[in-house]
């Protein structure tokens, strides 16, 4: 059997993919007036012309049907000292903005968290399954960096900060 088409195991999957560091955020919405969210380390950019984003949330996913009714969402890029806010938006079910200071954001109304490095506002524009994930890709209604700081990384397994390395 040919490797292009190889059952891959998960866990090698995993360990390989754990070598690209990936931002980690909050996504962020508004469902039957009740705040909802979830911890991703799958956002990125898109498009400038349209603005447009992405996540990709897994299809197992207890929030993102929320967010999917909610039909629009917010992107909050933690910072590396909010690991406590990562793990509360990683846990299923709960009330994860119990302890948290938010605004609702003045477009869509979804949640902006408090001390976030920055945040986007974003209309759904369409959701696409892609294997075990969805790709869910959102047009940007509005955008701002709230403190100029280091953003939160995860880097094989663990989390931490991006560092700048020395001018050579």
């Amino acid at each position: 059997m040919s490797t292009l088409f190889r059952a891959w195991d998960p866990r090698e999957l995993r360990h390989v993919f754990g070598h690209h560091p990936t931002g980690v955020c909050a996504i962020t919405a508004v469902d039957d007036q009740q705040p909802v969210g979830m911890a991703v380390g799958s956002f990125t950019s898109v498009s400038l012309n349209p603005p447009l984003v992405a996540f990709q949330p897994d299809k197992s996913s207890t929030s993102f049907p929320c967010i999917r009714r909610a039909g629009s969402f917010a992107v909050n890029v933690l910072s590396s000292d909010q690991e406590n806010i990562c793990r509360t938006f990683a846990t299923k079910g709960g009330d994860k903005f119990a302890e948290l200071a938010w605004t609702p954001s003045k477009i869509t109304g979804s949640p902006i968290l408090e001390d976030i490095v920055a945040w986007v506002d974003c209309r759904i524009e369409s959701v696409i399954e892609a294997g075990d994930h969805y790709i869910v890709l959102g047009r940007v209604l509005g955008l701002a960096v709230v403190r100029d700081t280091s953003p939160m990384v995860f880097f094989q397994g663990g989390y931490g900060s991006y560092a700048d390395l020395p001018s050579q």
